[in-house]
């Protein structure tokens, strides 16, 4: 077996986009992970790359801003390695808004979006009949109008984790279940990586929270070219094969992790009243994974505070698909060159 360069604990969406980036660079690289790519909370299936709104920006908003607008380069790219279709479109999404008050709000984000979003995207606030998706499709708006923004995009979780993970090994990387770490090591395990780092320190540095989703197919309407809907926290995300993935709860208190119950059959029923496209749309598929969110609810990227030449990725609560490409960069700077443009937020002190 060749010697390796650089280790990687983990195979969810960061551990192997790090390993992918590291690799782009000559680097030999082994992923540990003993359930194999896409086992955790990277093997959902909702996948809504949304951005943060565009106002009081900081560094968390121009780090995700930089990641989603180097993402369809970025998937291509992963799909042409790997043979394998990751489910990305970046397909905007539509936010029904619920009064005047709202209106204002989302026209001043709008004017917000056209001087932080590098005329790259837009938010746009449109009537309702304007959403340009189709009557069974436009959500409901008691304004009349909708937040359209163009930034958007969608992939499917757990195919774009096993298309990372086919990427490299074409770039020459292993996956293995077992195997002690050689070289630096990126510790990139999620929510029991985020217990190990609390135990070593003696606080919490963050938790996990339970996700329940679900994959639905409408009757007669194919869903696919579709913009993503946003409604009172609901998520509905077309994929290419015409299901739409619908997530999802945020549970702090669960006896299991991987269990679907009550909670996702009033997600259902939500989502079944959103619009009328999904109105008894069959449910092919119920989903429930644990997802790592730090104590700062930024992610936690950078050295390990209580391990020798030992780094960290983790913490990517929610927007951790949306930040993988520029993950992997940062990552890759600082592991292999030294080079240190991780934001001051996302380093692990601040969630300690």
């Amino acid at each position: 077996m060749a010697s390796v360069d650089l280790t990687v604990m983990g195979a969810g969406a960061w551990g192997l986009a790090v390993a992918v980036a590291c690799a782009r660079r000559g680097a030999h690289v082994r992923v540990i992970d003993p359930a194999g790519p896409a086992a955790g909370a990277s093997g959902g299936i909702v996948g809504a790359l949304a951005p943060h709104v565009p106002e009081q920006w900081n560094d968390k908003k121009a780090f995700q801003l930089e990641a989603l607008l180097m993402a369809e380069a970025y998937w291509a790219d992963i799909a042409r390695l790997s043979g394998s279709d990751p489910g990305y479109a970046r397909t905007g999404r539509l936010h029904p808004l619920a009064d005047a008050a709202a209106v204002a709000r989302a026209e001043e984000r709008a004017r917000g979006a056209a001087d932080l979003w590098l005329g790259r995207a837009e938010w746009r606030v449109i009537a309702a009949h304007e959403g340009g998706c189709g009557g069974d499709w436009a959500p409901a708006s008691p304004s009349g109008m909708l937040v359209h923004d163009t930034l958007t995009a969608r992939l499917h979780p757990r195919r774009a984790t096993l298309a990372l993970a086919g990427a490299l090994e074409t770039l020459g990387g292993e996956i293995a279940c077992e195997g002690l770490p050689e070289g630096p090591v990126v510790w990139a395990t999620g929510v029991a990586g985020l217990e190990e780092i609390s135990a070593l320190a003696g606080k919490t540095a963050g938790t996990g929270v339970k996700g329940q989703a679900a994959l639905l197919r409408p009757r007669g309407f194919d869903a696919a070219d579709m913009p993503q809907l946003f409604i009172d926290g609901l998520h509905a995300v077309p994929h290419a094969d015409g299901t739409v993935g619908i997530g999802s709860t945020s549970e702090r208190d669960y006896d299991d992790g991987t269990a679907t119950d009550a909670q996702l059959d009033e997600l259902i029923a939500r989502a079944h009243g959103i619009c009328p496209a999904l109105v008894e749309a069959e449910v092919v598929a119920r989903w429930a994974g644990v997802r790592p969110r730090a104590r700062s609810r930024a992610p936690m990227l950078g050295s390990h505070p209580f391990r020798d030449n030992a780094f960290i990725a983790n913490g990517g609560f929610k927007i951790g698909f949306g930040l993988s490409p520029l993950v992997g960069e940062v990552m890759a700077d600082l592991v292999l060159e030294g080079r240190d443009r991780i934001p001051e937020g996302f380093r692990p002190e601040a969630s300690l």
